[in-house]
């Protein structure tokens, strides 16, 4: 699956540089200065008449503290204000925070082909954001006819600057054929460049064509390595699948004390195949006692989650089982879902 449009304008801020003025400290440096230590009226005080005067630095910042609200009202229309201004002279920060804007409608109406028309702007003059951005409105179809191809030129552009989300979805149209001819050597060259950066979507895809042996020999105790990396990081996706290679002793001595542990974390974020796996090792007693009530409650969780395995699983189960152990059953199985996964045992 590829990664999606980045649209968090919190992180389009990702480049936003409230930085430390030194002793030589621009008047603008002076105000991004002040807002860094909190002093908001301060940073008002001397980012408005440099807004005011076309400071397309101050511009941005002053769009920033508007829609944060911080040191004065929330104020979407005047934030929106001071983006375009900074937008228009160029300023790719405040392009690619427009896009996004108009992609959401937050604070404008939402309009994809405006949308796209900002994060061109930013692209063109090189914001990896962007050109990420923009191949996913291309890939998606969104504001403009959907083209791989187009999205492809424009990844490829994010992704010779380092943008990781970039080289994974490169990965993914390689692995899957989308714009170019499949090519499992392209698909694990992008996802390894991705995924070094701990990208945890490269390191289990990248782990997949080790485990599968997709563009290189099967190596599952390289699908192992790659899918800890992900699931040190909380990747329920990795979790689970490290929680597997454990139970089926794949690329690792079998422990079923290790895939319980993986699966209950992968359980924890929703994961339904970790949920069911759960459920199967309750059922059977593997690596625990066996607890028929507990099998029933993590297949009753995952079927609840849309998983038309586990109700069958369910049922199954449930067979053995008399009608007040199903009711309590159903009741665990509310309590932990109730509780946020935080009163499962």
């Amino acid at each position: 699956m590829l990664e999606r449009i980045f649209c968090a304008l919190t992180t389009a801020m990702l480049v936003l540089s409230f930085g430390v003025g030194g002793v030589f400290a621009s008047p603008l440096e002076d105000g991004q200065a002040a807002f860094s230590r909190g002093d908001y009226q301060t940073a008002l005080r001397i980012l408005g008449p440099l807004a005011k005067r076309g400071d397309a630095g101050a511009q941005l910042d002053l769009g920033m503290i508007y829609h944060q609200g911080v040191g004065v009202a929330r104020d979407l229309k005047q934030a929106m204000k001071w983006f375009r201004l900074a937008a228009t002279q160029g300023n790719t920060v405040a392009q690619l925070i427009l896009g996004v804007a108009y992609l959401q409608g937050d604070g404008v109406p939402q309009d994809f082909k405006e949308s796209t028309k900002w994060f061109r702007s930013a692209a063109a003059r090189g914001n990896p954001v962007a050109q990420f951005n923009l191949g996913s409105m291309n890939a998606e179809g969104k504001g403009v006819p959907q083209d791989f191809n187009e999205a492809m030129k424009w990844y490829r552009m994010a992704a010779a600057q380092g943008f990781a989300a970039a080289q994974y979805n490169l990965g993914v149209m390689f692995e899957q054929g989308n714009g170019v001819a499949q090519d499992f050597n392209e698909a694990m060259k992008w996802y390894r460049l991705a995924a070094e950066q701990g990208f945890a979507n490269a390191q289990v895809n990248l782990g997949l064509l080790y485990a599968r042996g997709n563009g290189v020999s099967q190596d599952l105790q390289e699908a192992v390595r790659w899918y800890r990396l992900a699931a040190e990081r909380g990747f329920a996706d990795a979790q689970f699948k490290l929680g597997v290679m454990y139970h089926q002793g794949h690329g690792v001595a079998q422990d079923f004390n290790e895939a319980i542990k993986w699966y209950r974390l992968a359980a924890a974020q929703g994961e339904s195949h970790a949920q069911v796996a759960l459920g199967g090792m309750y059922a059977k007693g593997e690596g625990v006692t066996q607890d028929n009530l507990r099998g029933n409650m993590w297949f009753s969780i995952a079927a609840a989650h849309g998983d038309a395995g586990a109700g069958k699983d369910r049922d199954t189960l449930a067979t053995t089982m008399t009608a007040a152990q199903i009711a309590e059953a159903q009741a665990m199985a509310d309590k932990c879902q109730a509780s946020h996964y935080q009163q499962c045992d």
